[in-house]
């Protein structure tokens, strides 16, 4: 006799640490909003990462979650018991180092204890038996602590269905999870809406599983050639359900002493996708995204409902016209909302200048690196020009812009090493950026294709090596990896820039005057004086009169030489090029091949 359909499919959604505590889960957010919209699904969401931040003090789980390694290793010895030693001595190694200071009194046993006793009192109060599903989100960094809870549930109810999706289940990684553990039932590689909503109505009628998608893995066929294609047209998409989050917030952390960051969802994976180093669109087919009246819409939504004015887009790129709308929409607006987003390098500063005027008051670029033979090898589409322009550009219209330097990237030249070491003084008044040393990743296209990149062998990261047994290492694909190459080659060739870099932030820090810009100027109107900080060294000061006062402000934009040659046609072409050459010298106008900008900024920026 057949089994009957159940009435209401009741659905647990799950987003373990290190999720950031002071946000919830968009993922989580956005599935629910969508299930929700079938009378037949009912979706509940769970955020055990607040109890977690609760019960190792908020400073505390900040800091674990930005530092990925000791985050897992924490996590590691709860799943595998036998491990812990190798887990501790990693946690230890990965919480050394100046930016790590606050980990760096952390007791390792106790904060496992911790954390194992939160897991189990979180289980405790769930009514486990009365869900049909459970789903984990596993994105960057939850892998240990999402596959530990996962066990245990499956310990307690073994009849309980369990999925894990997210960026770290894509294909083959999907695959070798499903392998290695039992305690998963089911993967979907790619966007989940539609694959989780078919889930739940096979699981409900209890048909077999034969008819679900390709992109839901199980064990007896546990491959996904790609990533589903997901959702077409996103403005169709209901707003993400963050109440849940705002529930278990208010029980965990009584009087409520933050006020969360509300994430953004304006579009799906990169316009450009094409840089060689990235695998952040491996759950992505294509790129789409939302219009901007619909995301207006939405800000204004989740802020009257939660009472929020910060909010993060989570997109790998903010799609760049209906961005340019939004920022206008927002602008327009008496309210002050605040927002954060990476994009792409923009050069133009009256559009920097729109966004921050839209709310838009910190960035994450990618500037990547300072060489443009380097920068075309990682197929960035952008110059040393355009990652100088947008640097200066967003300092001067009061934007936080943060971004990386990779170092120690395959195949990189001395010469490049040496042009990147050189072109660190020029941008020595703007934010400094994070070194930050290449890793392989899983689906990039150097992880695709790593002979054209000197990449001799690829292997499991060894930090990895001391969180698994080898014996299940050995079957899974993991997303950050370990290669032979050119590394120790590589390694001697960056340091300089590392210790320079280093010298850039110290820069910074220690400033006695923080309100003015490091290289700035005023305008006389006949003359302009430049003020310009040195790191060892006095502050210079340098007057420009008459024409060539008129030359740097023309500068202020990325100009051509041969637009400034027909801007000033009464200077004689060897005395425009020796006047620039001289300002060059002095690293207050930077030149590449025939394109020139000036560095200074009005000193009325603080």
């Amino acid at each position: 006799m057949a089994t009957q359909p159940v009435d209401l499919f009741r659905v647990a959604l799950i987003s373990m640490p290190w999720s950031i505590f002071n946000r919830p889960s968009v993922q989580l957010g956005a599935l629910k909003a969508w299930l929700d919209r079938d009378s037949t699904i009912q979706a509940h969401t769970f955020h055990p990462y607040l109890q977690v931040a609760k019960a190792i003090g908020t400073e505390t789980y900040h800091h674990l979650a930005k530092n990925s390694w000791a985050g897992e290793a924490l996590y590691s010895p709860l799943l595998f018991p036998g491990l812990r030693q190798q887990a501790a001595r990693l946690f230890h190694e990965s919480s050394k180092g100046r930016n790590n200071k606050e980990l760096k009194g952390l007791d390792f046993d106790q904060t496992v204890q911790l954390l194992d006793h939160s897991l189990d009192q979180w289980l405790a109060s769930l009514d486990l038996a009365g869900f049909h599903l459970i789903g984990f989100s596993i994105c960057f960094n939850q892998m240990f602590a999402s596959l530990t809870a996962a066990a245990r549930i499956k310990k307690l109810h073994p009849a309980l269905h369990i999925v894990a999706g997210g960026s770290g289940c894509v294909g083959r990684m999907g695959t070798s999870l499903l392998h290695n553990f039992p305690q998963l039932d089911y993967v979907i590689s790619g966007e989940g809406e539609e694959s989780l909503t078919q889930l739940c109505h096979c699981l409900r009628q209890n048909d077999a599983p034969e008819i679900l998608p390709p992109q839901v893995m199980y064990r007896s066929r546990p491959f996904a050639e790609s990533p589903c294609r997901g959702i077409a047209d996103l403005n169709q998409l209901p707003t993400p359900d963050y109440s849940p989050y705002f529930q278990q917030m208010q029980a965990t952390f009584p009087g409520q002493p933050f006020i969360p960051i509300l994430p953004l969802e304006f579009s799906r994976g990169c316009w450009w996708n094409r840089c060689t180093f990235c695998n952040l669109n491996l759950q992505w087919q294509g790129y789409r995204w939302k219009q901007n009246d619909k995301m207006a819409a939405e800000v204004r939504e989740q802020s009257r409902r939660h009472g929020c004015l910060d909010f993060t887009f989570t997109d790998n790129a903010l799609p760049p016209k209906e961005a340019d709308l939004f920022f206008l929409t927002m602008a327009a607006e008496p309210i002050d909302y605040n927002f954060f987003a990476e994009i792409r390098v923009i050069t133009d500063g009256d559009k920097l200048a729109a966004y921050c005027r839209g709310g838009l008051s910190s960035v994450q670029v990618g500037i990547e690196s300072l060489s443009t033979t380097l920068l075309a090898r990682m197929e960035k589409g952008t110059t040393v020009m355009d990652n100088i322009a947008a640097m200066k550009q967003s300092r001067a219209c009061h934007m936080q812009l943060n971004g990386n330097l990779i170092t120690e990237f395959p195949g990189s030249t001395e010469k490049e090493v040496a042009e990147t070491l050189h072109n660190l003084d020029f941008v020595l008044p703007f934010t400094p950026l994070a070194a930050a040393s290449f890793f392989l990743g899983e689906g990039s296209p150097i992880g695709n294709d790593p002979q054209k990149f000197g990449i001799s062998a690829v292997l499991q990261h060894p930090k990895n090596r001391r969180l698994f047994p080898q014996e299940l290492l050995a079957g899974m694909e993991m997303l950050i990896k370990e290669y032979r190459g050119d590394r120790t080659l590589q390694h001697r060739l960056w340091r300089p820039v590392t210790l320079k870099i280093a010298q850039w932030q110290a820069f910074h820090t220690g400033r006695d005057i923080h309100g003015i810009p490091p290289l700035s100027y005023r305008d006389g109107g006949s003359f302009l004086i430049i003020r310009q900080e040195q790191i060892n060294g006095p502050c210079l000061q340098h007057r420009l009169r008459g024409t060539s006062r008129a030359i740097y402000l023309y500068c202020q934009k990325i100009r051509e030489h041969k637009d400034m040659a027909r801007q000033f046609p009464s200077i004689p072409p060897k005395a425009l090029h020796d006047f620039l050459a001289d300002l060059t010298t002095k690293r207050i106008l930077f030149q590449e091949g025939t394109l020139v900008l000036a560095l200074a900024i009005p000193a009325s920026t603080p």
